[in-house]
């Protein structure tokens, strides 16, 4: 898969309450958690985010609860992918299940600033700052992790393969 789009720049243990509010768990609606993602660290995010536009940060992203809510709320958004230093653990499988593309990358995450135009291809691993024509290494995703994000997350998946063996 490639991507390109804007970055939206954070630091350290970004947390789940804080990608989508505890006051909004009350919805499963997707438009309405994509309205209120990350309000309470950037007010403006949900208004000036546009679709294919990438999360950077740094250690420990999406750490807290295991809510689903705020890998959905991202993608909902418009976000196409997040690249970090590390990840929660349940963040990190949330993000696979619901098909929303994730990278470990420390060199690229200390080289991107906000703002910058990012290009990424999951398929190699790459990341290419555009703005420096820097690139960057990640670890691509296995076979099977892939054909997940690439059917749009584990329960489309599983519908699609069970609709091949009909």
């Amino acid at each position: 898969m490639h991507f390109e789009g804007r970055v939206f720049r954070y630091g350290r243990d970004v947390d789940t309450d804080v990608i989508i509010p505890a006051r909004y768990l009350n919805s499963s609606d997707h438009a309405h958690l994509a309205a209120h993602a990350m309000e309470d660290i950037d007010p403006t995010f949900a208004t000036t985010v546009r679709p294919g536009d990438i999360v950077v940060a740094e250690e420990n992203f999406g750490c807290g609860s295991s809510r689903e809510h705020a890998p959905v709320a991202l993608k909902a958004a418009g976000v196409s992918c997040v690249i970090a230093k590390s990840f929660a653990r349940i963040f990190y499988r949330n993000s696979i299940n619901v098909g929303l593309p994730i990278l470990e990358c420390s060199e690229a995450v200390d080289a991107i600033a906000a703002g910058d135009t990012v290009a990424v291809d999951t398929e190699a691993g790459t990341i290419t700052n555009e703005r420096t024509d820097e690139a960057f290494t990640a670890e691509p995703f296995p076979p099977f992790i892939a054909e997940i994000i690439e059917a749009g997350g584990l329960v489309a998946r599983t519908k699609a393969k069970l609709a091949a063996t009909k």
